[in-house]
């Protein structure tokens, strides 16, 4: 009898984990002293560890699952599916479910952009999004268009070509000599103006004059720019001033620069429309989607972007205009019919609508915990939110990070039953989007509890 046919013993699980699994973005010598929580089963907005005891599913499952862990119809989806076809190859042959995925898609995407390249994860979309546009450019006549305008704190996945677009230090530094540059402009992070900006309703977003003088002076080189739309997720939830998107791509406009936009984590409802740059009227050139299409079941993901690129692509065998990249499990059918269901799903279950006031009522609640002495900064956009956590308010002093304070908050929240995950000193707010009104509550009561013991004078 296998393993997996084996019940075993959490302590038996934890051991084998700590011998052989290495766990991402995870301190492995901090790792192998704590008692890991070993997850085995999921309901609804909860995760069930190996011994039944139950966590509310705070960061949605690295930020990916839409309508709770489980559901019914998504599981009946995935089972048809595996019994027709599980994988069948997009090199060569078309394949139904991902043909029908993109159909639907192109319903719901924003106008003009119905040309889909399946992928299988948030960095390969923009891995594939930044070649394109690099060969768009070369395509179009334009060989001198081949840098990147990026900002600082952008985190777009952890491949080289998305890591070279990001702009997080501590995630991008040691790679740093395996990178390409890019032309990095300001973040709008506006608790901490790199400009010296105190207030981002009066300084007249000074941040998108200095992205405007980058372009001046670099646009002509540039191939396309890459942004998060509306928040910055990895980088500690910074939310972006009203105008900025539509600023930019007003920028992306005037200096010939494609706008690839990020919509990894805030496609698929999390900012309270399907896509974040709907929220500004933006129709960028190329969206990078993942996470929440599949509904947090499977690795999926699409770069999708306009008849105008598409077309640049289209020639001749031998004009070598072909775009050469793929993945494995393009356009996998178990996670395209996971998708097809998904999507049915917000509809039935008028999810955007219900989303409205939860984002009302967390709205709320950040209010409340903004008067806490050592929150420096709240913010919020749809149903993901960041509270920064500073050691002294007066000043925005941050907790050194030998204190690991947003690690501990997180780890004294896991005792009332909350699962979070913090992005340094910030704490992340992340949950399934069909978190019902009760368990945002549980979740916003147990993170307050925990704050103020860790961060109790």
């Amino acid at each position: 009898m296998s393993d997996s046919a084996i019940h075993h013993s959490t302590e038996q699980l934890r051991e084998w984990d700590k011998r052989h699994v290495w766990h991402p973005f995870t301190q492995m010598q901090d790792w192998e002293r704590e008692d890991s929580i070993v997850i085995t089963r999921g309901e609804g907005s909860w995760l069930i560890d190996s011994d039944g005891k139950r966590y509310l599913d705070g960061v949605a499952s690295m930020w990916t699952n839409v309508h709770g862990h489980c559901r019914p119809e998504l599981n009946e989806a995935l089972k048809a599916q595996v019994d027709r076809l599980e994988h069948s190859t997009l090199l060569g042959l078309a394949s139904e479910q991902s043909i029908l995925l993109a159909r639907r898609l192109a319903e719901i995407t924003p106008a003009g952009l119905d040309r889909f390249f399946y992928s299988d994860n948030g960095s390969t979309a923009m891995e594939v999004a930044v070649k394109m546009a690099f060969q768009y450019q070369a395509h179009r006549g334009r060989p001198e268009r081949t840098r990147f305008i990026t900002f600082h704190n952008a985190y777009h996945g952890d491949t080289l070509g998305a890591v070279s677009v990001g702009g997080i230090a501590i995630y991008h530094a040691t790679f740093k000599p395996l990178m390409f540059e890019t032309i990095q402009a300001p973040s709008p992070y506006c608790y901490r103006c790199e400009l010296g900006c105190d207030n981002p309703a009066t300084c007249g977003l000074k941040c998108l004059a200095a992205l405007e003088a980058l372009m001046v002076e670099h646009g002509a080189s540039c191939a396309g720019l890459v942004i998060e739309p509306l928040i910055q997720g990895a980088g500690g939830m910074l939310v972006q001033p009203p105008g900025f998107l539509r600023g930019v791509r007003e920028l992306c406009n005037r200096f010939g620069l494609l706008l690839i936009t990020d919509e990894v984590a805030t496609g698929f409802g999390r900012t309270g429309r399907m896509f974040a740059c709907e929220h500004e009227g933006v129709v960028p050139d190329i969206m990078a989607i993942s996470k929440g299409i599949a509904a947090g079941y499977l690795p999926l993901a699409a770069t999708v972007t306009s008849e105008e690129v598409y077309g640049a692509f289209r020639g001749e065998y031998a004009q070598l205009k072909t775009f050469f990249h793929g993945h494995t499990f393009t356009g996998n059918p178990l996670a395209c019919a996971v998708a097809l269901k998904s999507l049915e799903l917000f509809e039935s279950d008028r999810l955007l609508e219900a989303l409205q006031p939860k984002i009302a009522r967390l709205t709320e609640r950040l209010a409340e915990f903004s008067r806490l002495p050592h929150v420096g900064d709240v913010r919020q956009c749809g149903l993901a939110a960041g509270i920064e956590l500073v050691e002294d308010k007066a000043t925005k002093r941050a907790y050194p990070w030998e204190l690991k304070t947003g690690v501990k908050v997180c780890l004294e929240a896991r005792k009332q039953c909350i699962f979070s995950r913090p992005l340094g000193n910030t704490v992340v707010i992340f949950p399934p989007l069909a978190i019902t009104a009760d368990e945002l509550e549980l979740l916003m009561d147990g993170l307050e509890r925990a704050i103020r013991v860790v961060t109790a004078d």
